[in-house]
């Protein structure tokens, strides 16, 4: 385990736009308003066509092949995540989502491209004093968080 402690900032009350990508929208956000680190929560409805990333295709053999799930109906969502910048500075989420539609339920990481169905809410808790950084890996090929 490794661990650093970081300081709650500022807390902002977003909502992203019917059609926006919601990992394009919440790091432009964050270079905009100069946030640095965070942790977020998100609830709403993901339009048809999201894509998800739903699991490595052969658990741990390398290389590691991600696997992607496309949505084909609008479905209910809720998430959570981090935003940590990368070697350069730049704000990257990540982001796990549950998407649900009925009784069916998927769920994966937003990075391939989830766009906003007409509502989608967002909480970002700001964290300042922290020198996280999202580090590439090269064994994984990853950016991992080293706190």
């Amino acid at each position: 385990m490794k661990y650093s402690q970081a300081k709650q900032g500022r807390i902002f009350v977003i909502r992203l736009e019917d059609g926006d990508i919601i990992h394009q929208e919440i790091e432009k956000f964050a270079r905009e308003k100069s946030i640095k680190a965070g942790a977020l929560i998100i609830l709403g409805g993901a339009d048809p066509g999201s894509k998800l990333v739903v699991g490595p295709e052969h658990g741990r053999k390398e290389p590691i092949v991600p696997m992607e799930h496309i949505l084909d109906n609008v479905n209910e969502i809720t998430g959570t995540g981090t935003i940590f910048p990368d070697e350069k500075g730049k704000p990257i989420l990540h982001m796990h989502i549950a998407c649900g539609r009925e009784t069916s339920t998927i769920t994966g990481c937003v990075r391939r491209g989830v766009k906003a169905w007409h509502v989608l809410e967002v909480i970002l808790f700001e964290l300042i004093d922290t020198t996280a950084v999202r580090v590439l890996d090269p064994v994984t090929g990853f950016e991992l968080l080293r706190p």
